[in-house]
């Protein structure tokens, strides 16, 4: 809750017909910079053209917030789209580089059937 309740943080959530879909995480930082902190659709609704217009909405209010930047940090471990994605919205490479991170045998599901759209 420490990290969540603090007046530079916002988290957005997507809804499709009630279920949540995506969300997004913008962070306020120094030099009126603003974070893509976090950014995703739920499993069951990747492949629907729903990240697109959630990605566009996120940009939109990152400059709504008065940034003079916005910025995003992705991986090999996102979508294989999020790039193009990032890049076909006005992102561009600034640095890459390599590191190993130890992840679990499985991924974490928020909910029960979440990989199938059900909620």
């Amino acid at each position: 809750m420490a990290y969540l309740d603090r007046p530079e943080l916002e988290t957005w959530v997507a809804y499709v017909s009630g279920s949540p879909a995506g969300y997004f995480e913008l962070e306020r930082q120094a030099e009126n910079n603003v974070e893509l902190a976090s950014f995703g659709l739920m499993p069951g609704f990747v492949g629907m053209g729903l990240g697109g217009a959630l990605l566009t909405a996120a940009i939109a209010r990152a400059w709504d917030m008065g940034a003079a930047r916005v910025w995003v940090h992705t991986c090999d471990l996102d979508h294989p789209h999020a790039l193009a994605n990032y890049q076909a919205r006005g992102f561009a490479v600034f640095r890459t580089e390599q590191a190993v991170e130890d992840l679990p045998d499985h991924p974490l599901e928020p909910w029960p059937g979440a990989r199938r759209g059900d909620a």
